[in-house]
C-alpha cells in the first residue's frame, strides 16, 4: 500500500500532519476501516517522514487504512503548542484527534463504523479518552497500560503539566477518563501488566470499576507478572489478540493460521 505525509486542518488555524498508508490496490469507490495509531504525549510527536519498515503492509493488503496524526502539542508546532498542555492534559490532544477522526469519517472511501484507535502507554490513555470523551466518533479502542487519572500517575511528570490537584482541581477531572465513562458506546480492549511500575495497574482497575457499575461492555487482558511493556513471554499472545480483535471488528473475517502461530 502507498503511504504519504498529508495534513489535516483544525477549525482554528493548525494543520495537523499525518502519516497514511492506503490498501494495496486502494479503490476510492469501496469503503475500508481504519486502524489509527497513536502516543499522543507532549513534545512526544510520532509522524516522521521516514520509512516505516514492512510491517504494516499485511494490514494494507488486507485493505485496512493506518493512519498516525500528531496533535497541536506533540512538539510539530513548537513551544507554544506544547505550552497548551500546561493544567489540560487531555483537551487539546483528543480536540485533534477528533479532528483527524471526523476528517476520515466523511472520506467515501472510510467505512465510517469502523475507525480504531489504538496506543500504549500514554497512547492508551489516549484511546481510552477517545472511546469515552470522544465515543461520538471512535468505535473501537485498543489500549495498552492506560492512565486513566492522572492524580494516579508519579508527581514528576504529573504535576509538572498539571500542577497539584489541589491547585488544579477542573484539570484534573477533565482529563481524567473516569469522568466519562456514562457517554462509552463502543468497544475497548484494555492490555496491562500487573506488575506495571510506571502506569500502575490500579488506572486500568478503577476505569473497569466504573465500566461495570455503569453496565458497559469491554474487554480486558492482565498480563500477571508483566510489567509496562509485557516481555517476551507474553509478547506472541500480545500480538496474537491483536491480530483477533482487528479481523473480528475491522475485517470480520477468518484469521489466516499463520499469523496466530
Amino acid at each position: 500500500g502507498k503511504s504519504e505525509m498529508i495534513t489535516i486542518p483544525t477549525d482554528d488555524g493548525y494543520n495537523l500532519p499525518a502519516v497514511i498508508t492506503y490498501p494495496t490496490d486502494f479503490d476510492q469507490s469501496k469503503r475500508y476501516p481504519v486502524v489509527m495509531s497513536i502516543y499522543g504525549g507532549p513534545n512526544a510527536g510520532t509522524v516522521t517522514n521516514t520509512w516505516k519498515g514492512t510491517g504494516g503492509q499485511w494490514w494494507a493488503n488486507e485493505g485496512v487504512i493506518q493512519i498516525a496524526v500528531d496533535h497541536r502539542a506533540s512538539g510539530q508546532f513548537g513551544k507554544e503548542g506544547v505550552a497548551l498542555m500546561h493544567r489540560n492534559l487531555g483537551k487539546w490532544e483528543m480536540k485533534d484527534y477528533t479532528t483527524a477522526a471526523r476528517w476520515l469519517k466523511a472520506k467515501p472511501w472510510v467505512d465510517n463504523k469502523k475507525l480504531l484507535i489504538t496506543g500504549h502507554s500514554y497512547g492508551g490513555y489516549m484511546t481510552c479518552m477517545a472511546l469515552t470523551m470522544g465515543a461520538d466518533d471512535f468505535d473501537f479502542g485498543y489500549a495498552g497500560a492506560p492512565v486513566t487519572s492522572w492524580e494516579l500517575y508519579d508527581t514528576n511528570y504529573a504535576e509538572r503539566f498539571m500542577d497539584t490537584p489541589q491547585e488544579n482541581p477542573e484539570g484534573y477531572k477533565n482529563g481524567s477518563v473516569l469522568t466519562y465513562v456514562d457517554k462509552y458506546k463502543g468497544l475497548l480492549r484494555i492490555m496491562h501488566g500487573d506488575m506495571d511500575d510506571n502506569v500502575h495497574v490500579q488506572n486500568t482497575i478503577q476505569l473497569i470499576d466504573k465500566m461495570q457499575n455503569a453496565n458497559k461492555h469491554f474487554e480486558l487482558m492482565i498480563y500477571p507478572g508483566s510489567r509496562h511493556g509485557f516481555g517476551a513471554i507474553k509478547a506472541p499472545h500480545d500480538k496474537a489478540e491483536r491480530i483477533r480483535f482487528y479481523y473480528q471488528n475491522l475485517l470480520n473475517k477468518p484469521i489466516p493460521e499463520e499469523l496466530l502461530k
